[in-house]
């Protein structure tokens, strides 16, 4: 399986970074091994200083796809569930200013936190209109809303299927709202859709 990321796909995260809006959708991959299950604790690396969660909606791929009509995008996935995607910006920065790729800020090990809990998309009554939030030690400091998507899921799996094959089990991050930002060990991080949790774990 393959974990299919979605950058800049909200229009106040794109402008809190001070990056300009993209024409189409900025996707980056990353491997198996960036999945954080259960709940594990995320142990901040030594490589860079600075690591940001990002929440964000995250789409399970339940049929094999490629060159997919947006019309068609809604039969691809079955479950929706919730994540963050742990940047180390400062490494990030360092690595946009030479104008070299993002895997070592992006895609190192554990860096992708997955809810174990994914919902069937027939049990949202709008898809439209999910709601989500990330509390860090019990304080909001993400919330955001599948509407405000600059590129909904349909289209994302669309385009993404022009260059990947979408195979059972891949998973799409579809990005993430406003209010990012860095963490300390000690920080429990927690993830909502609507009022469910998510995901519940610690930083150390």
């Amino acid at each position: 399986m393959k974990i299919i990321c979605i950058g800049r796909n909200y229009e106040e995260h794109a402008r809190e970074l001070k990056n300009p809006l993209p024409a189409e959708p900025v996707v980056f991959i990353k491997p198996d091994s960036a999945l954080l299950r259960n709940n594990g604790p995320f142990y901040i690396p030594d490589f860079a200083n600075e690591f940001h969660y990002e929440c964000e909606l995250v789409y399970r791929i339940n049929k094999l796809g490629k060159n997919i009509e947006e019309r068609f995008a809604n039969r691809y996935y079955d479950a929706i569930g919730l994540g963050v995607d742990f940047t180390a910006r400062d490494l990030q920065d360092e690595l946009r200013g030479k104008g070299l790729p993002w895997e070592k800020c992006k895609a190192f090990d554990n860096s992708a936190v997955i809810s174990s809990e994914f919902t069937p998309v027939e049990n949202f009554p709008d898809l439209n209109n999910i709601e989500f939030r990330l509390t860090v030690n019990d304080e909001v400091r993400q919330k955001g809303n599948s509407a405000d998507m600059i590129n909904g899921i349909d289209a994302i799996i669309s385009y993404v299927s022009k260059y990947f094959t979408l195979k059972i089990g891949d998973l799409i991050y579809t990005g993430t709202p406003a209010g990012v930002g860095p963490v300390k060990i000690g920080d429990r991080l927690k993830g909502y859709i609507g009022d469910k949790l998510y995901f519940d774990f610690m930083v150390k």
